[in-house]
């Protein structure tokens, strides 16, 4: 009932923006002025109705849905002691991982080796983090908006440069849908700051296409992970063979060239 209040108060925003009274809409709907002010008082809306409304302020219903949602209070990113909390234990983050990629209560008892209370548990705890709101039979409501990241450095980037990393590149990346290139070169300033760009670009777009994918069938999707990177670096082995340099910036040689 929350939520389709709160869409009928979309519904009446957008109407009001375009500058249509409710007489526009009673003469659009056939009905008097009387009735469609009760009608919106009530919030007593048939379908057919949303969508006629809808036609004459030119929108679309999902369109109202997304205001809806915009609407709702999200986060883009946890602090650092909740991201702490999440990583310290693994079937919390394991729960975590699962309901960012929009799996159910029943397919994440089904998956893994968590008991329905122990599942019930975790989400309740993710529910006090703010991280979902654990809804009547288990529904899982996600609270974090599309744009939501890791911390940079945080709790899990820590988690998975010290233990996931080396299992994550632990493959040939061979495999469909997988591809790994390295790619060395000498940038200026602006280049670089133009390829940052252009690779959290990528990265939105890895998220809008996980976002998409939501409405299909579980059996559709499976896990993938995205690892953007790109830092000013030389091998260590390579910078151990530089010339060392004298105060003036010169290379300081390494032996007199002439005896003394």
């Amino acid at each position: 009932m929350a939520h389709s209040a709160a869409l009928i108060d979309v519904v009446k925003r957008e109407l009001k923006a375009r500058g249509i009274t409710y007489e526009v809409v009673a003469r659009h709907l056939g009905l008097s002025v009387a009735s469609v002010k009760r009608m919106f008082s009530r919030r007593d809306f048939t379908l057919k109705r949303l969508d006629e409304i809808c036609e004459l302020a030119n929108t679309e219903f999902s369109d109202l849905v997304r205001s809806l949602h915009r609407d709702e209070p999200q986060i883009s990113e946890l602090t650092y002691e909740q991201e702490k909390a999440i990583v310290a234990d693994k079937k919390l983050f394991l729960v975590a991982v699962c309901v960012l990629n929009h799996a159910t209560f029943e397919h994440i008892v089904s998956t893994y080796d968590i008991s329905e209370p122990e599942c019930i548990r975790l989400l309740t705890r993710l529910d006090r983090l703010k991280f979902i709101e654990l809804q009547p039979n288990n529904r899982i409501k996600l609270l974090v908006s599309r744009t939501f990241s890791w911390l940079p450095d945080g709790p899990i980037h820590r988690f998975f440069k010290e233990q996931a990393q080396d299992e994550f590149f632990r493959s040939r990346f061979h495999g469909p849908g997988e591809f790994m290139l390295v790619v060395n070169g000498m940038l200026s300033e602006g280049s670089s700051a133009a390829i940052v760009t252009r690779l959290r670009r990528i990265a939105r777009e890895f998220s809008d296409l996980h976002n998409e994918d939501v409405r299909l069938p579980l059996e559709q999707r499976s896990a993938m992970s995205l690892c953007v990177a790109v830092r000013h670096w030389e091998l260590e082995a390579f910078a151990a063979l530089r010339r060392k340099r004298r105060a003036d910036g010169r290379p300081q040689a390494l032996a007199s060239a002439v005896p003394k």
